[in-house]
């Protein structure tokens, strides 16, 4: 199989990728039928509102899914990882996005063209369950979100959204330190409050011992501590 790039093999290949299982024929009708874009920290890749121009796959880097609320307010929904999708449910629906994303770090993106993409889907039963599962999945996570983040306290709401962080990128050797470098005022969008609550609920975990601040380095130092914050909420 020949690639154009290694972004697009890590698409298709990598090892959590749905494409993988995909015949040779149908990987190189991907190959014919998509572009490769580079995108600077801080750069919009689409807007909500907009007809998505493809099924978009993040190969390297981090990117944020948000919307804009009332008063211009940012929720951030979801933090996608390498090898995830972004705009499927735009592409399955024929609908305009419902998210923006911005690129949280350098990163580049593959996007598959719709029409031959909703084709191969078509007639790849195996291919068509994964993503009904991946739609399954995020339906849930949202489902959560929403409970949490209406729900639960500042407190519960800002341990649960460090989990998801660790959760999402894993952390580094040491085992503690966050592989998201993520703005305080990020954070706070990712926790449904105010930056100013954002960063004063940090410092007081810091002062609790349950993290470690470095800069935008967060370091957790009592996973337990943490959990059981965000289950009691």
């Amino acid at each position: 199989m020949h690639y154009k790039n290694p972004h697009i093999e890590t698409c298709i290949e990598g090892s959590s990728s749905l494409l993988k299982n995909l015949s040779r024929k149908d990987k190189e009708s991907l190959i014919q039928h998509h572009t490769f874009t580079y995108y600077r920290k801080g750069d919009l890749l689409f807007k909500d509102g907009e007809k998505p121009q493809g099924l978009f796959c993040l190969t390297t880097g981090k990117v944020k899914l948000f919307k804009i609320g009332v008063g211009g307010r940012e929720q951030i929904l979801r933090m996608v990882k390498p090898y995830e999708f972004m705009g499927y449910r735009a592409l399955f629906s024929n609908t305009p996005l419902c998210v923006s994303a911005v690129a949280l770090e350098d990163s580049t993106i593959c996007v598959f063209d719709n029409e031959n993409f909703i084709r191969i889907v078509k007639k790849n039963v195996d291919l068509a369950f994964k993503f009904m599962n991946v739609l399954a999945e995020e339906l849930g996570f949202s489902l959560n979100r929403t409970a949490s983040l209406t729900q639960k306290h500042i407190r519960g709401r800002l341990a649960e959204s460090l989990i998801i962080l660790r959760d999402t990128y894993g952390v580094d050797n040491d085992g503690k330190t966050i592989k998201a470098f993520l703005s305080r005022e990020d954070i706070a969008h990712l926790s449904n409050m105010t930056t100013s609550n954002a960063i004063r609920t940090l410092s007081t975990f810091a002062s609790e011992e349950i993290i470690a601040l470095e800069g935008r380095k967060i370091i957790i130092l009592d996973c337990q501590k943490l959990e059981r914050i965000s289950e009691l909420g």
